[in-house]
């Protein structure tokens, strides 16, 4: 992948902000209105993210992707199937190379770590505005690491993974499957084949995998 380094302008680009933290979603948008970027709305779910993105055709939405409901992973997925073109820029307070690498994948234009400065923010906003793509310089200088040591996580599928994310947050099989729009038992194959790449037991097994990938936070 080609990450630039540029810093196009912000004026008068339009924005979707979904975080569920509303403290966060008023720090991005008085960052960003100060330097002439319009907010058009703001998202506390990836469902209503994905409703404003419909209505509004921003030309960049910024998403976490731990949220209520479907998630960030699942949201851009079904935003991406709807508006292929839509640019979504990823900002999370996963700092993992793994999750940032499943992001990317599965359509993100961009990941930034909630940890960077707001210059950072304003540049990576500018750079997926521009059609270019976007990888915090933290987890870039992860992934190209020799030594960066393998998880057993990324066997998982990119199915198996979104599952296994929220699996780890505490979700039900149930409200997985609800989420993804799956049968219990779809869900639950899932989970036996997560286990068997894990070597895991139970669920609480499986939460330290997720803290030991990185994917969670404790």
């Amino acid at each position: 992948m080609n990450y630039a380094h540029t810093d196009p302008r912000l004026d008068e680009l339009t924005l979707v902000l979904a975080d569920d933290h509303a403290i966060v979603r008023l720090g991005f948008r008085l960052l960003l209105e100060g330097v002439g970027a319009r907010v058009l709305a703001e998202a506390d779910s990836g469902e209503a993210a994905q409703r404003l993105v419909a209505e509004l055709k921003p030309d960049v939405l910024v998403m976490d992707l731990s949220m209520p409901g479907c998630g960030g992973l699942s949201a851009l997925e079904r935003i991406l199937a709807r508006q292929p073109d839509a640019r979504v820029l990823i900002a999370s307070a996963h700092t993992d190379p793994l999750t940032a690498e499943r992001t990317l994948k599965a359509g993100a234009a961009g990941y930034l770590c909630k940890r960077s400065s707001p210059d950072e923010l304003l540049r990576a906003v500018a750079l997926v505005a521009a059609g270019q793509r976007y990888l915090d310089p933290d987890i870039a200088a992860q992934l190209h690491r020799a030594d960066r040591p393998e998880h057993p996580a990324e066997a998982l599928t990119d199915k198996e993974f979104h599952v296994f994310l929220q699996l780890a947050q505490g979700r039900s099989v149930a409200e997985v499957a609800d989420t993804f729009h799956l049968s219990p038992n779809t869900v639950g194959t899932h989970l036996y084949r997560i286990k068997q790449k894990l070597g895991i037991q139970n669920m609480a097994e499986l939460a330290m995998a997720a803290v030991r990938a990185g994917v969670i936070e404790v």
